[in-house]
């Protein structure tokens, strides 16, 4: 980045409300942060900082990360049976609202298009079905935790 176009940055950092601006292009990354001033001490410079910017994945580490939730995901189909995955990225919910009964228990035998779950995505609550019948035989995934696309939610065992 050239020297003009970080005077300019660190110009619009002092002169507006802004404490932090960070920037990314190919030949680097840049932070800016504006030091806060304190009762009776002059404000300070905006402080500049720089780093590398870091490598994007590679094709190989791609691959191993694919690798390894693949046999994830087998060792757990293996365990008992059909996988329910995540359709979205949010965050999972046992049951439709704070201290109701959870929407699926271990043990509870589902029928294709029963609710399991609520994934919350932006606002909205999404209930997730059921897209094999069967007997639910674990759940993988913590009440208010964050899920992410792909991510095994339940087991379902078919033959139950």
């Amino acid at each position: 980045m050239d020297l003009r176009k970080l005077k300019t940055l660190v110009d619009l950092v002092s002169e507006s409300n802004i404490a932090e601006l960070e920037i990314t292009e190919a030949d680097g990354k840049v932070r800016i942060v504006k030091a806060v001033p304190s009762a009776g001490v002059p404000m300070a410079a905006p402080i500049v900082m720089a780093a590398p910017v870091a490598a994007p994945p590679t094709a190989a580490s791609r691959a191993a990360e694919a690798a390894a939730a693949t046999a994830a995901e087998e060792a757990a189909a293996e365990e008992s049976g059909h996988i329910v995955k995540s359709p979205m990225v949010g965050t999972f919910y046992r049951s439709a609202s704070p201290g109701a009964k959870p929407l699926s228990e271990v043990g509870q035998t589902v029928k294709i298009g029963e609710p399991l779950c609520i994934i919350e995505a932006m606002k909205i609550m999404n209930e997730i079905e059921a897209d094999e019948g069967g007997t639910v035989t674990k759940i993988l995934v913590e009440n208010g935790q964050a899920v992410e696309f792909g991510q095994p939610l339940f087991l379902i065992d078919r033959r139950g």
